[in-house]
């Protein structure tokens, strides 16, 4: 039996936890926080961007994610957390709305479900919408949108991974060192306590660059701060689609509330978001005017683990045999193909060709070609001062 540690519980360590235990694997999850989702994936947008990402490769790569959360929801059944709603973007200047147009004449020859629509059907589509706050003639409408409750699909997986494998977790351990048999990493050591392994997954998010360093090996990624900042429910019409506008980005939340961002908020966060909720709040009621009747119910800062070329990092590295990294910006769209994939790759007896572009020690490219990742830089997101946490900030 392959014994596994998992280092994360997030919505990577979780999937790749679920496949490794139906694989037949003896796993052991151990996280810092003190339960599952505690880290990024307890603080993110969580909407499915499958339409943003490119080249073609990683595009698919995506749709793959998308589409496998639908299977997951069947093999494991109980609550759902993928919630279904198409998206809407608009720009506010011709440049924009003619960059949208280019975007969706590539994503239709893709085979992506989007069209363009007058901005009337904004009435029929989201009628919390204010209509006055689109102003353009058309909009883009994905219709194949949906957002994810992410620590509800963590809680899913983790059940799910225990009632079909041998699965321990082990919360409130944070990662202090590797043990080492010469180069070949064998296991993890949490303070006081040792875990042995044949493998030892590094899905430790934003942390995933410490947990490499203790084997002496090195990821080039950022750490992205991310506010998100969520109103209570609101007292009319609900928000009935995601929304990705100019310097705003929106959603329903599970209790009929809005959840709000902003990468433009998010470069103005300096070590405090002081008054930054307040901001997103004020942003999503001129869009959504309900939201003013709602208090702010909730405000926090995840830490986006962001690859330099922005693409995922999945393997070992020379030097560190027995390392397995599974790092990704995106993790809760990519994490139903990257899990099944990377504990294949574990329990299998080689390595898996849809992986080979995602190794960690492949060169990274001078130039992003992640479209999503080459908006977010452009759009004013700053890496994050805190270089040595992975947990998510309330504020």
């Amino acid at each position: 039996m392959n014994r596994v540690v998992v280092v994360g519980a997030g919505v990577l360590g979780a999937c790749v936890t679920y496949h490794l235990a139906r694989a037949g694997a003896h796993v052991v999850l151990v996280e810092e926080a003190p339960g599952p989702a505690g880290g990024t994936s307890g603080a993110t947008f969580a909407a499915d961007v499958t339409h943003l990402k490119t080249p073609y490769a990683y595009y698919r790569l995506n749709r793959q994610g998308s589409e496998g959360h639908l299977r997951l929801a069947e093999e494991i059944g109980g609550p759902g957390w993928r919630h279904p709603l198409p998206l809407v973007q608009w720009s506010d200047d011709e440049g924009g709305q003619r960059a949208l147009r280019e975007r969706t004449a590539r994503a239709r020859e893709w085979g992506h479900d989007c069209r363009l629509a007058p901005a009337s059907m904004l009435r029929d589509l989201a009628p919390a919408v204010d209509p006055a706050a689109c102003p353009a003639d058309e909009i883009v409408v994905h219709s194949g949108g949906a957002w994810f409750d992410a620590p509800r699909f963590v809680r899913a997986l983790l059940d799910a991974a225990a009632r079909r494998g041998t699965v321990e977790t082990h919360y409130g351990a944070p990662v202090t060192g590797l043990l080492r048999d010469g180069e070949q990493v064998t296991g993890v050591r949490a303070g006081a306590r040792t875990w042995h392994a044949d493998t030892v997954v590094n899905s430790a998010g934003p942390g995933a660059g410490r947990v490499a360093a203790l084997a002496g090996a090195r990821l080039p990624l950022r750490q992205v701060p991310g506010l998100i900042a969520t109103s209570g429910p609101l007292s009319g019409q609900p928000l009935t689609a995601i929304l990705s506008v100019p310097g705003l980005d929106l959603r329903p939340t599970a209790d009929g509330g809005v959840l709000a961002l902003s990468w433009e908020v998010d470069a103005r966060l300096r070590g405090s978001a002081d008054g930054l909720p307040q901001e997103l709040h004020r942003r999503a009621r001129d869009i959504v005017p309900g939201v003013a009747g709602a208090r702010i119910a909730d405000a926090r800062i995840g830490i986006r683990p962001v690859p330099l070329d922005g693409l995922p990092f999945v393997g070992e590295v020379p030097g560190a045999p027995g390392l397995y990294h599974l790092v990704s910006h995106s993790g809760v769209t990519l994490a139903p193909v990257l899990g099944r994939l990377a504990a294949r790759e574990i329990t299998g007896t080689g390595p898996v060709s849809e992986l080979a572009d995602y190794r960690p020690d492949r060169t990274i490219a001078d130039t992003v070609h992640d479209e999503n990742l080459i908006s977010m830089n452009r759009r004013g997101a700053r890496p994050a001062a805190l270089h040595g946490s992975k947990r998510q900030a309330e504020v």
